[in-house]
């Protein structure tokens, strides 16, 4: 796992990006995690290429929210997901983590340890679920 810093945006770091929000967003939240303080962005590196990434936001200094995790298409299924969280947990010594999701991500997160609670419709006709983790 390496920290993104790169002021231009990787076209494979801005594929994955465009996983995990809109396409439209993608340039706008690349410059946050560029710009912000409070805010990483970290690449998961696998056969040269970054495969997957992760970004977060931190609330205070044990506290996080994931604001994107995303894995290529070919690379999913090969635990790069929990293992991009388990090194934010480790490398920060989190006590608490958080994320907001859609239905198809919901279920990566509960089997990760996540308490998952529904938040309706935030959208309409998109279920929207909170995730929390907390550390003993």
């Amino acid at each position: 796992m390496k920290e993104i810093k790169s002021t231009s945006i990787q076209p494979n770091v801005r594929e994955l990006l465009s996983f995990a929000t809109s396409e439209k967003n993608v340039e706008k939240e690349y410059e946050l995690y560029m710009q912000s303080p409070v805010r990483e962005l970290y690449g998961y590196d696998l056969e040269s290429e970054v495969a997957g990434c992760i970004g977060i936001e931190f609330l205070s200094p044990k506290h996080c929210e994931i604001k994107h995790i995303a894995v290529s298409p070919n690379h999913r299924g090969k635990g790069i997901g929990s293992k991009m969280i388990s090194f934010i947990l480790e490398k920060y010594s989190l006590s608490f983590m958080f994320a907001e999701t859609d239905k198809d991500a919901v279920n990566f997160y509960k089997n990760y340890g996540f308490k998952i609670t529904s938040l309706g419709e935030k959208y309409p006709g998109v279920e929207r679920f909170q995730c929390i983790l907390k550390s003993k």
